[in-house]
């Protein structure tokens, strides 16, 4: 993905919420609404639980305490030239990776 692909992290100066902006160039032509699609398909399928959507606009404090990975921000998705995106994810630092810990445990249980 060297080249593709790019993002960063940002604490905000809230207690624990934080924001993740990526960058990505991708193969096949897109617009905003597609992308946007896409992660809300995902929310509510293969990565229910783990990545949120939220289209009601929403600040750092809304997503403390948050169990999700990741709360997708429909709002800032951007699109150049069809195949370079942007798109921007809301977290709680401490509470979603807590909840990932907890589904680790819970899944290394399945095989004591």
């Amino acid at each position: 993905l060297k080249g593709k692909i790019d993002g960063m992290a940002i604490r905000v100066p809230v207690a624990t919420g934080s924001f993740s902006d990526i960058s990505a160039v991708v193969e096949k032509s897109t617009n905003i609404n597609e992308v946007n699609q896409i992660f809300k398909n995902y929310s509510q399928q293969k990565m229910r639980g783990i990545l949120g959507y939220e289209d009601d606009v929403i600040v750092s404090s809304d997503i403390i305490g948050s169990p999700f990975s990741c709360i997708f921000d429909p709002h800032y998705t951007k699109v150049i030239n069809g195949t370079f995106i942007k798109v921007f994810g809301w977290y709680d630092n401490e509470w979603g990776y807590s909840t990932r810990l907890v589904d680790l445990v819970e899944k290394l249980a399945e095989f004591i």
